[in-house]
C-alpha cells in the first residue's frame, strides 16, 4: 500500500539527477526526496525536522525505502537540497502536477510573487528569495513556480513561467506589475485569455479607460454594449460593495490609443469598491483590460478569484507553513525547499476526507500514517 502511494512521486522525482559523487553518495537520492516530502506534509519547517521525523518514521519508511544507511542527518538533507538543480526539480513538479489533476476549461489562473523574507542573509550580501508562482483558483493547486532573478523584478519572470504551463483556455490574472504587452501576447499566444489591471504608468491607456469611462459614467452608461454587476460582502464588521462596468463595444475598444498593442483585446472595465469600516468609508476606482469577451458579472467574479492566490497560497503559507521565518539560506536549498511546500500543499488540498484547516491536516499527517497515505496517494 506504501509503494502505490509514493509510486507517482518516484515515477516524477526519481527522473532528478543526483549531484553527488563518491562517498557523498550513502544514502539514495530517493529515500532523501521521499523522507522530505512526507516531512513536509507533516509539519517539518527546515532540515533538523525532516531528519528528526525520518528517525521517528524509520519503521514505516522501510516498508517501501531502501535506506542502506538508515535515515540521513539534518546536515545530508540540507546539503543534497541545496545541490540539486532548481530547475530540474522544478520540472520534476510540473510534471507531477500535470498528473495529479487537469484544469478545467475557463479556469482562472492567478500568477504572484511572493518574497521567503527568512532567506535573505544579510552576512553574506544575499538577498531575499522571490519567487513567482501560478496558482489555479478553482482547482487549489499550485501549477508551478519561477525564481526571480537576483537585481530584477517579476516582469522577466512571468513569461518564463507562464512558457512551462499549459493555460490553453484558461483566464490568466496578474497584478500591475503584469500589465505588459508581451506578456499579453505570451498568454494569447499560448491559447489563454488575460485580465490585467491598468495603472497611472501606463500612461495613454489609463489616461484614455479614465476619460471614457468618466464621459460614460455622466451620461449614464447610455452607450449600447455596457453591463453592470454589483456584489456585497458584509463579514465581520466590514461591508464591501463592489460594482463593475464592462463593455466590448467596437467603439469604446476603437477609443483607446495603442489599442492593437495589445493582443486580441476584447473587454474593457471598470471596478469600483466601497468599504465601509465603523463610521470611514474607502473607495477606489480601478480600470482592467481582458482579451475575454465577459460580462461585468463574469468579469467581477474573475477579478475576485484573483485574490486566491493571497489568500489560499502565500497566507497558508506564511501561517501553516512558517515559510517567512524558514532560516533556510544554502545554496540552491530555499527554493528547492519552496517546491517540497508547494507540494505539500497541494496534496494537502486535493486530499478531501479531513474537513479541516491545512495547519490541522498537517498534524493528522503527522500521527496517523493512514491519512499520511491518502495524501501521498492524491
Amino acid at each position: 500500500m506504501e509503494e502505490n502511494a509514493v509510486g507517482r512521486i518516484t515515477e516524477h522525482f526519481g527522473k532528478v539527477s543526483d549531484p553527488r559523487i563518491g562517498n557523498a553518495t550513502r544514502h539514495k537520492l530517493l529515500d532523501i526526496l521521499v523522507i522530505a516530502i512526507c516531512a513536509v506534509i507533516c509539519g517539518a519547517d527546515g532540515w533538523s525536522d525532516v531528519a528528526l521525523f525520518g528517525r521517528s518514521k524509520l519503521i514505516w519508511f522501510k516498508k517501501f525505502l531502501e535506506l542502506p544507511h538508515g535515515i540521513p542527518s539534518h546536515d545530508t538533507f540540507g546539503r543534497v537540497f541545496g545541490l540539486i538543480d532548481p530547475e530540474e526539480f522544478r520540472r520534476s513538479f510540473l510534471e507531477w502536477v500535470q498528473a495529479i489533476q487537469k484544469l478545467t476549461k475557463g479556469e482562472v489562473i492567478a500568477i504572484d510573487g511572493k518574497q521567503l523574507h527568512g532567506s535573505r542573509d544579510e552576512n553574506n550580501g544575499q538577498a531575499a528569495l522571490d519567487m513567482v508562482s501560478a496558482w489555479a483558483t478553482a482547482n487549489q493547486l499550485v501549477l508551478g513556480q519561477v525564481k526571480v532573478d537576483d537585481k530584477s523584478n517579476e516582469i522577466p519572470a512571468i513569461p518564463r513561467l507562464l512558457e512551462l504551463l499549459d493555460i490553453t483556455g484558461c483566464l490568466v490574472t496578474i497584478d500591475a506589475i503584469g500589465t505588459q504587452t508581451e506578456i499579453a501576447r505570451t498568454i494569447v499566444d499560448q491559447g489563454g485569455d488575460y485580465l490585467l489591471p491598468v495603472k497611472e504608468n501606463q500612461g495613454h491607456l489609463y489616461e484614455d479607460l479614465e476619460k471614457l469611462f468618466g464621459i460614460e459614467e455622466q451620461e449614464g452608461f447610455t452607450t449600447p454594449g455596457y453591463t453592470y454587476a454589483r456584489k456585497v460582502d458584509d463579514q465581520h464588521g466590514r461591508l464591501e460593495i463592489r460594482e463593475c462596468w464592462a463593455t466590448s463595444s467596437a467603439e469604446c475598444l476603437d477609443y483607446l490609443r495603442g489599442r492593437d498593442n495589445w493582443k486580441a483585446l476584447k473587454t474593457l472595465a471598470m471596478i469600483r469598491s466601497e468599504r465601509h469600516i465603523g463610521d470611514k468609508v474607502e473607495s477606489k476606482t480601478r480600470y482592467f483590460i481582458s482579451s475575454a469577451q465577459m460580462n461585468a458579472k463574469v468579469f467581477l467574479k474573475a477579478k475576485r478569484s484573483h485574490w486566491g492566490i493571497e489568500n489560499q497560497l502565500h497566507w497558508v503559507l506564511d501561517i501553516a507553513f512558517r515559510e517567512d521565518m524558514s532560516r533556510v539560506r544554502k545554496d540552491h536549498a530555499p527554493e528547492n525547499l519552496a517546491v517540497l511546500r508547494h507540494m505539500a500543499i497541494n496534496m494537502l488540498k486535493q486530499e478531501k476526507t479531513a474537513k479541516v484547516g491545512i495547519q490541522a491536516k498537517r498534524l493528522q499527517a503527522g500521527w496517523d500514517e493512514a491519512y499520511l497515505l491518502k495524501v501521498l496517494a492524491v
